[in-house]
């Protein structure tokens, strides 16, 4: 699997809230990240959660739906959370890489929108399943909107939202996140904190790291 590390530009977007501009680019990677600091930016809130609230593992992922190591990672991921049920919780954020991903921010904002009317997980798996068909699309939104209408959501506050100020919001504060943690390419994984090596990106690798995690063990 290659990672894609380009240029990182999650959005130029207005954050309502600040109403400033902000402008996320690449930065290095440091060797060791630790997401446990209560100074880290909290990224967009309430965040993205599905499993066990009360899970003695979480998994946070900042991923790009346009990506084709995140589509692979998302299979295994699946398998990881079918595997450990209630023991895990998996944190979603929003890292799109654009360029070289063309529609990563449009699916950023379709998952956002989506999570509006309170279907984001649905919207998420749909894309990742579906990423070879609608990243060939001539018209991806449109797909973006059919895959809304499928849900049984409202197609027009769905049309709406993408554009919104609310959906662009969460999606720099993600990446604003991201960004402050070094995260520069996609996807990068942390669990209860601490970085996962990408050549642990497979079920098997994601066990060992959750069970250490599951018994306290520090992480290797």
């Amino acid at each position: 699997m290659k990672r894609y590390l380009p240029f990182v530009i999650i959005a130029t977007i207005l954050v309502a809230a600040l109403g400033v501009t902000v402008v996320l680019v690449r930065s290095s990677r440091p060797s060791n990240i630790n997401a446990n600091s209560k100074n880290d930016p909290p990224g967009a809130q309430p965040p993205h959660v599905r499993g066990n609230a009360d899970a003695k593992v979480t998994l946070e992922e900042f991923g790009d739906f346009q990506c084709p190591s995140c589509g692979v990672f998302y299979k295994e991921l699946r398998k990881t959370e079918d595997e450990f049920g209630p023991r895990l919780q998996v944190v979603f954020r929003e890292f799109p890489l654009q360029p070289p991903h063309a529609h990563a921010v449009l699916a950023a904002q379709a998952a956002e929108a989506a999570g509006l009317q309170d279907r984001f997980w649905e919207m998420h798996d749909k894309l990742y399943e579906n990423q070879s068909t609608w990243t060939d699309a001539k018209d991806v939104k449109a797909v973006f909107v059919d895959y809304a209408k499928e849900m049984g959501l409202d197609t027009d506050r769905f049309t709406r939202d993408l554009d919104g100020d609310g959906v662009s919001k969460r999606i720099t504060l993600d990446g604003i996140r991201g960004h402050a943690l070094g995260v520069n390419g996609t996807p990068t994984v942390f669990v209860n904190g601490n970085s996962v090596k990408f050549e642990l990106y497979t079920q098997e690798g994601l066990r060992d790291v959750i069970n250490k995690a599951l018994s306290g063990a520090p992480p290797s």
